[in-house]
């Protein structure tokens, strides 16, 4: 059987259970569609809010950042597992104790106004739509290589599939298929690193086998690895090589960002008692471990794979040839990715060998002139495949291949469904029904939300052939604007007697000014090409884009406290209100809607 025909057994597999589950669990009423009827179980729920959680950032595109970058990236890992420390402490049992559907409905009441509910939704369509393009590059990126056809066409089929589950499930038919593909996707991630471990360290724990010995060298793999890409111009992998300040703005920026994000705040409305929120967190964390733990041995592995096929007799002999690519079935890889458009490479100065360096490292510019090189012939490689292209570099079985292949697509997939049922719920719950018109009744809310669904899937796609940057950067602004707008306006909502004119300010002016700095920074006002992934210089010290949202949640914080103490104190009932969240009053017993 060959590998596209087994591709398809796993991809298909795996679609039809989500289809079955997502029509055995179809929203029947508004409760169901946005709150699963408050009926979820804590660990069924820990995982499905993993899967919510471990996106195609995570599964895809992660990994291969700190593979290219090293372990500077793993930033990545401490701000999003910090960021659910911070949710299951500050957030997640107060919000389910107020009893609502949604977080801009929370902020509505709480800060007594339909404006800054408005503002709620505003914020919080910027961030999910910019979170949701992310995962629609990654569903393009999976899609384009396994089924073998183009990044465009892969992005288009991965559309029609989420909006075949998740406009019909709501968030019933969502919870219980993202558990069936948290089931998947841990699967896919930890077997092929379980082969890799081994064949390249004698260890079947990914882990353990990053800090033991390299079995083909001898040497610690860590330290095989600093050699190898150090002798080839890059900075050592183990190195921190970055700007400490901006690294902490980043991390901060990736735990706010994550404690703010409606999709992941929705899945704690779905549990019966305010005690199951905080206990859902924690088995969040648990599943989302098993992933994370693994992702650096997986970068460390891959970029040790990567540079040994490209120089096959080390770094002091000869790049691998023209004529090895085109006949070596241990490079198969190689034209399967060549497809897709995410991978490329150029015999530039005609030698028949393909040069794998950092030609901007003087050391290797003489190097290079010594030996007629031309520049850097790997012209292009894409950090989303990584992970996927993985299990072929390291030629495991086709069937582990099959299932990093389902396992991608579950990842991307089931995060798209919670992001998009976020969008929906935000038009027709906050907007619709809170907004334009509140006595629609409730068939009419549920069809809205679909239709919203609907078109929010069609603007993703649409922004997906575009991304600003990698599926683990585009990610990383939304969870900036997440920071900057949404999760302040919680902590001053649940800790603070911050009124209602204070939040509002509050809110406009971090997710504009972020905006504006991620706009100037990334230079989108003024370079139309949103394929380039380049930053332009920081405009504020050193602080990139990604970093941004931190500084943009402390000038919202200061904008609030500001305002407020100058328009006077909230109304007594909402003190009241306030207080009756934040004191564990009853707190066994959650408040129906």
């Amino acid at each position: 059987m060959d590998q596209f025909t087994i591709n398809l057994l796993f991809v298909g597999a795996s679609f039809a259970l989500y289809i079955g589950i997502a029509i055995w669990a179809r929203a029947g009423s508004t409760s169901e569609f946005y709150a699963a009827g408050r009926g979820i179980h804590p660990v069924t729920n820990g995982m499905a809010t993993a899967a919510d959680w471990m996106s195609a950032a995570s599964f895809i595109s992660m990994a291969g950042l700190i593979a290219f970058t090293g372990y500077d990236n793993s930033t990545y890992l401490m701000g999003w597992t910090g960021g659910y420390v911070l949710l299951a402490l500050l957030l997640a049992p107060y919000l389910r104790k107020f009893g609502k559907y949604t977080v801009s409905e929370f902020i509505g009441d709480r800060f007594y106004s339909p404006t800054a509910r408005l503002v709620a939704v505003i914020s919080l369509l910027v961030a999910s739509l910019t979170y949701v393009i992310g995962q629609m590059t990654g569903v393009g990126v999976a899609f384009g290589r396994f089924l073998e056809v183009s990044n465009t066409a892969g992005l288009l089929i991965g559309a029609c599939v989420v909006f075949a589950y998740a406009v019909f499930g709501g968030m019933k038919g969502v919870t219980y298929t993202q558990v069936a593909q948290y089931v998947v996707l841990i699967m896919a991630y930890t077997i092929p690193a379980v082969f890799i471990s081994l064949q390249l360290t004698g260890n079947p724990i990914p882990g353990l086998g990053l800090f033991g010995e390299h079995q083909a060298s001898g040497e610690p793999l860590l330290a095989k690895l600093d050699q190898i890409v150090a002798e080839l111009g890059f900075n050592e992998y183990t190195a921190h090589h970055g700007d400490t300040f901006n690294m902490v703005l980043f991390t901060l920026s990736l735990m706010i960002g994550t404690a703010g994000l409606p999709h992941v705040i929705m899945r704690f409305f779905t549990v019966p008692k305010v005690a199951d929120a905080r206990w859902s967190a924690g088995w969040a964390l648990v599943f989302i471990a098993l992933l994370y733990l693994t992702a650096p041995a997986v970068g460390a592995m891959a970029r040790l794979n990567i540079t040994e096929q490209f120089w096959p007799n080390g770094t002091s002999g000869e790049a691998v040839s023209v004529e090895q690519i085109e006949t070596d079935p241990a490079y198969d890889w190689m034209a399967t990715w060549q497809q897709t458009g995410l991978l490329g490479w150029e015999d530039k100065n005609g030698d028949g060998r393909i040069q794998y360096y950092n030609d901007a490292s003087p050391a290797m510019q003489e190097r290079a002139a010594a030996n007629g090189w031309q520049g850097n012939e790997l012209t292009n490689f894409n950090r989303d495949i990584l992970v996927l292209a993985n299990p072929e570099i390291a030629n495991l079985p086709g069937w582990v291949i099959g299932l990093v292949a389902a396992g991608g697509l579950a990842a991307a997939l089931s995060t798209a469904a919670g992001l998009l049922l976020a969008i929906s719920s935000a038009v027709s719950h906050d907007l619709i029904k809170g907004q334009l018109n509140p006595s629609i009744s409730e068939k009419g809310e549920l069809l809205s939300a679909r239709i919203a669904m609907a078109v929010a899937i069609a603007v993703a796609t649409y922004l997906g052939l575009n991304p600003p940057g990698f599926a683990a950067q585009t990610v990383a602004l939304a969870f900036g604007l997440a920071a900057a707008s949404i999760f302040p306006a919680l902590m001053m909502g649940i800790f603070t007697k911050v009124n209602n004119k204070g939040a509002v300010a509050g809110m406009l002016t971090g997710l504009i000014v972020t905006v504006i700095y991620i706009f100037l920074h990334k230079g989108w006002f003024f370079i139309p090409d949103t394929n380039s992934f380049t930053d332009a210089d920081p405009l504020l010290g050193t602080i990139k884009s990604t970093s941004f949202g931190a500084v943009g949640a402390v000038i919202n914080f200061a904008v609030a406290f500001t305002v407020s103490k100058m328009t006077g104190p909230i109304p007594k009932e909402i003190e009241e209100l306030v207080e009756s969240v934040r004191v564990p009053r009853g707190a066994g017993a959650a408040q129906d809607h």
